[in-house]
């Protein structure tokens, strides 16, 4: 459970200044639709030729429910994401990380309506990670590292796409404990990639993306960038927080939202040169701080307790 979290912390920490650089030359819903159908085929040749053909078959609600949370997943969460990051909308990795940062609040509002009363400490972790990402919003005290745009002066319009994008990969999230998934997550993944590519491939149609491979004179960084996604990303990373989601409580599973935005601000500053400036640093050690409450509430009992399944 640590190994995958601590997967999920690092390597999608990294993905907001991944997908920063493939946007600056590739279209954003077009590669983000390739990144994950290559992803969705590689991971599933990979079961297929371990467990055998029949490994991935499912019944039809299974299929069903992995299309809709695929959709709301990647589609709505990381696609919106992508856009936001374009130079359309022009949205800094880094601020777009700590925008995400919503998602454990809005996981605790999920849980208090559906009747799963969270923990006092839970709450007060939320909240004083929210305090964290409030800190980023006022006035700026000086660039620290990075001569980019100020944190505060945040896109609106890029702002609001990120926003609608957590609240997506909440439902998305949320949803896997009452829809009748595939018991095995590694197949899970498989099938909400694909749906999740075939989505944003019909989103960049309607939007009259050109297609990845016809765009001309895209630099090595960006298909490096793109096979990082896709790898570390989408493989790798993808599948250990589906994985999560089935196995580790959800308040637990939610903290990668603290810690990304730390991860994604620091690689911003030192390798785009976006401005990290001292009230992000004061953001970012309150953000951890209440990762650090979350986590030691949420701990997971004993393993002789822990149920199986």
């Amino acid at each position: 459970m640590w190994g995958a979290l601590a997967v999920v912390y690092v390597i999608w920490g990294s993905t907001y200044l991944g997908i920063r650089v493939v946007t600056e030359s590739l279209p954003a819903f077009g590669s983000a639709a390739a990144r994950f159908a290559i992803a969705g085929s590689l991971l599933a040749a990979t079961l297929a030729a371990i467990r055998g053909f029949r490994s991935l078959l499912v019944t039809w609600r299974a299929l069903a429910a992995s299309a809709l949370v695929g959709i709301l997943l990647l589609a709505g969460g990381n696609g919106l994401v992508v856009l936001a990051e374009s130079p359309e909308f022009a949205l800094p990795s880094g601020v777009a990380a700590l925008l995400v940062a919503l998602n454990p609040l809005l996981l605790v509002i999920l849980r208090a309506a559906t009747g799963d009363r969270p923990r006092l400490p839970t709450v007060g972790g939320v909240v004083i990670g929210l305090i964290g990402l409030a800190a980023l919003f006022l006035p700026g005290l000086g660039v620290g590292i990075g001569s980019g745009p100020a944190a505060d002066a945040i896109p609106v319009v890029g702002g609001l796409l990120v926003l609608i994008a957590v609240t997506c990969w909440c439902v998305g999230s949320f949803a896997t404990r009452w829809l009748p998934m595939p018991g095995d997550p590694f197949v899970a993944s498989v099938y909400q990639m694909f749906a999740g590519a075939a989505s944003m491939a019909v989103i960049a149609v309607v939007r009259r993306e050109p297609a990845p491979w016809a765009v001309p004179d895209v630099p090595a960084k960006a298909w490096l960038a793109l096979a990082y996604l896709i790898v570390a990303g989408s493989i790798v990373a993808y599948t250990s927080y589906v994985w999560l989601l089935h196995h580790a409580p959800i308040s637990l599973v939610s903290t990668y939202a603290y810690v990304n935005p730390v991860i994604a601000l620091a690689l911003g500053a030192l390798l785009v040169g976006e401005a990290l400036t001292v009230q992000v640093l004061f953001a970012a050690a309150t953000v951890i701080a209440g990762v650090a409450l979350v986590v030691s509430t949420e701990r997971p009992k004993n393993a002789a307790t822990e149920p199986v399944g």
